[in-house]
């Protein structure tokens, strides 16, 4: 037990390990676009920004696309009466190490034609940037802003781009990312010293750190841990 332990701790300080080159395009097949109308469309339209396509899990098509006419072709692909990607429901990013691009990944679904796509753009490492849709779907606000924050992608246009899980001053980078060591890129006592110099009310306010007040929600008051609700 003792060196399974010790070999645990071992991994923890050698740090994140690469995924392999193959990583991105393991499982799921080439599959065909003219099984899935938007695929095909996007070829024939924009064949010169569609890098390939593949199919995943027996019926997910994932199309990568360069990233330089992403807005424009996102923004067809809601607005085509053939396709009308009308929901966005999620926006990441993978990083598989070793130099390669960082995906920028779109989950998008049209409830007209009942039909999912999931479109991919890589960014190359000293390249991070590529168009906000926010104006295309505002539920990527906060999406957009947990990439940037995460994996450091920067989103042009976008209207309050800053970190949304990290505090605002985080100085260790982009925790997602893969050259990022897992405990961080501060020793223990500096996070700790860090942690404990916080000027805690640049995120609070004073009221809300007084211990014992009910707290205000939807104008009913919510006591505070330990009292009566």
């Amino acid at each position: 037990m003792a060196d399974e332990t010790k070999s645990a701790l071992d991994a923890v300080d050698e740090g994140p390990v690469a995924s392999g080159a193959e990583s991105a395009d393991a499982g799921g097949s080439t599959g065909s676009p003219d099984d899935h109308a938007s695929v095909a469309a996007l070829v024939r339209k924009y064949p010169d920004e569609v890098l390939r396509y593949r199919l995943n899990a027996g019926d997910q098509y994932v199309v990568w696309l360069r990233p330089d006419r992403s807005h424009e072709i996102l923004a067809w692909l809601r607005d085509d009466a053939d396709h009308r990607y009308d929901m966005m429901s999620d926006v990441t990013a993978v990083d598989y190490g070793s130099g390669r691009p960082v995906e920028v990944v779109y989950q998008m679904y049209s409830t007209p034609h009942g039909r999912q796509l999931r479109i991919r753009c890589p960014l190359p490492l000293d390249a991070m940037e590529i168009d906000s849709v926010y104006d295309l779907w505002k539920s990527v606000n906060w999406l957009e802003r947990e990439v940037y924050d995460l994996f450091g992608v920067t989103f042009r246009g976008h209207p309050d781009l800053r970190r949304i899980l990290m505090p605002d001053d985080y100085a260790e980078g982009h925790p997602l990312r893969k050259d990022f060591p897992l405990r961080g890129r501060f020793s223990r006592a500096e996070q700790t010293r860090r942690a404990l110099n916080q000027d805690v009310e640049r995120f609070y306010l004073a009221d809300d750190l007084t211990y014992g007040e009910p707290q205000e929600v939807g104008g009913a008051e919510v006591g505070h841990q330990g009292g009566e609700g």
